[in-house]
């Protein structure tokens, strides 16, 4: 079972910057994935991006070129810098943890608005 903590949402006016944060812990195996999906109200739950281990990276198209994703591989933390956000990138944001099992977090609120 890994557990994830996440950090780093909250409200911010459109063009704003926020990071947020998901560490990995307990039985973590290698090699695996880790990244973010988001729920806005009333939509399904969709990717944004993902991370392996060995640090190849998968982006949403709505968020290629405004959002990085890297992770600290001695730390089990991911990280999603969200630059030029926009009013529909709100939603709750989700840490993925992908092994021989998926793992999800609590999911942590970012809101774009001014």
């Amino acid at each position: 079972q890994v557990q994830l903590e996440e950090s780093g949402g909250g409200l911010v006016q459109p063009g704003g910057s926020l990071r947020l944060s998901c560490v990995a812990s307990g039985r973590i195996f290698n090699p695996n994935t880790m990244g973010w999906y988001r729920q806005a109200p009333e939509k399904e739950r969709e990717l944004v991006a993902t991370v392996n281990s060995f640090g190849w990276t998968n982006y949403a198209d709505s968020v290629k070129g405004r959002f990085t994703i890297f992770r600290d591989n001695q730390k089990n933390t991911v990280y999603l810098q969200m630059n030029s956000l926009k009013a529909e990138d709100t939603a709750i944001y989700y840490c993925y943890f992908g092994t021989r099992a998926i793992s999800w977090g609590q999911g942590t609120q970012v809101t774009v608005s001014s």
